[in-house]
């Protein structure tokens, strides 16, 4: 007697494994993010490829959608996850993930279409956006109001100061001004969000390792008087650059948070434990953070071009890099998968650097700039193009242990 095989539930299809936990179909968007619209910006500056018309100009296109796209994508998958399991709580249903997915859908195509289509579509990617962040916090409100949630507050307080950075920017698009400085604050927001999720991610990373190595090292911990001053000095940077960008405040605020993350740094320093890729990976994510600031801060107080180096330290190398590490490790283990031990990933927090590297010298490359970006470009397509080939299918995928949601 043969075996009747089962149909594949179609991608409609709420049983379709990639619906069974929220962080699956955000990881992939934000996978399929970094790689078609580097690539897309790539041949803007490199062939001269015309960008989409959007509200504010190419340079705004491009800032909004590795941070309000990508970087969005990347945190909703990583909140939807991480804070059921800080909680223990229910994680979302597919019909919600499903509805979240729509919305931050919705918000791409508007904000494209707002050159072409006017206000109506900047109208509706700014709902989009806001009914997205919205539901987030939402969902997440139960859980951080329980007695485990109340440790992890910091996600819901940051989440609720994206909208009104989200809310910001919209305003300001649809009164017709150019409204880049709400981008930078939203980038010192998940800074901050960066500092905060690595505490509990760290942790469990550093410590694996310090086991695995045998040295009998001290347990690693991470310090919440460090964790709260690299927070303070991030936050109090990042008002100041709003208020008041360029002036010698924020320069001294960003040496001020450089310093900061570095005495952050000083928790990790366990031995040889530190070398193994995972912990030198998440390390080098705060090596970013620190430099990007120290370079913003030394060019505001000196004169120069470096905070555009800066700042790019902070979204190729910190942000890149983080997302990068975090769908590595959380895109396996919810999966029920042991972390992949094999050297691609390596190579891809290599490039990543690489490209955070090459981005921020192309500020001092003359002539030769556009050619320095292209290739950080095509460093951090390769870079994600690898998640794509090795990640991607386990998210799309039944689980290997055979249950059903975001158990890690």
């Amino acid at each position: 007697m043969t075996a009747t095989l089962q149909p594949q539930p179609t991608l409609l299809s709420a049983r379709h494994p990639v619906w069974m936990c929220a962080m699956r179909p955000f990881f992939l968007l934000t996978m399929a993010s970094a790689v078609l619209l580097i690539a897309l910006w790539s041949a803007v500056l490199a062939l001269g490829l015309p960008p989409p018309p959007v509200a504010g100009g190419a340079l705004v296109w491009h800032a909004h959608e590795l941070l309000l796209g990508f970087g969005l994508a990347a945190v909703a998958g990583f909140v939807l996850t991480a804070v059921p399991e800080f909680t223990a709580t229910a994680s979302a249903s597919p019909r919600t993930a499903r509805q979240l997915v729509a919305l931050w859908l919705l918000g791409r195509a508007g904000f494209w279409l707002s050159g072409v289509a006017g206000w109506p579509a900047l109208a509706v990617a700014g709902a989009a956006q806001l009914a997205l962040l919205g539901s987030l916090i939402a969902l997440l409100w139960p859980a951080l109001r329980t007695p485990a949630g109340q440790r992890h507050h910091a996600f819901g307080w940051a989440l609720a100061g994206v909208v009104l950075l989200v809310a910001g920017f919209y305003l300001n698009a649809l009164r017709g001004a150019y409204p880049m400085r709400w981008l930078h604050a939203f980038l010192g927001l998940l800074m901050v969000l960066i500092v905060i999720a690595m505490s509990r991610i760290s942790m469990r990373i550093v410590n694996r390792a310090i086991d695995q190595a045998g040295t009998g090292a001290e347990p690693y911990l991470a310090r919440p008087p460090r964790r709260n001053l690299a927070v303070l000095c991030i936050a109090l940077f990042t008002l100041a650059e709003f208020a008041h960008a360029g002036s010698a405040t924020s320069g001294w605020l960003a040496c001020a948070s450089a310093a900061a993350v570095f005495n952050l740094l000083g928790d990790w320093h366990v031995g040889r434990p530190l070398l193994r890729r995972w912990p030198l990976m998440l390390y080098t994510v705060y090596l970013c953070m620190a430099l990007g600031y120290g370079l913003m801060g030394w060019a505001l107080l000196a004169g120069g071009p470096g905070v555009t180096a800066g700042r790019h330290l902070l979204t190729v190398g910190t942000m890149g890099l983080a997302i990068y590490a975090v769908i590595c490790i959380a895109g396996r283990a919810h999966c029920g998968l042991a972390m992949d031990e094999r050297t691609w990933g390596v190579w891809g927090a290599g490039l990543i650097a690489l490209a955070a590297l090459l981005r921020a010298g192309a500020t001092w490359a003359g002539d030769t700039s556009l050619a320095w970006m292209a290739v950080a470009g095509l460093c951090w397509v390769a870079a994600f193009g690898l998640l794509c080939v090795f990640i991607a299918p386990v998210l799309w995928r039944a689980r290997a242990d055979g249950l059903w949601g975001c158990e890690g």
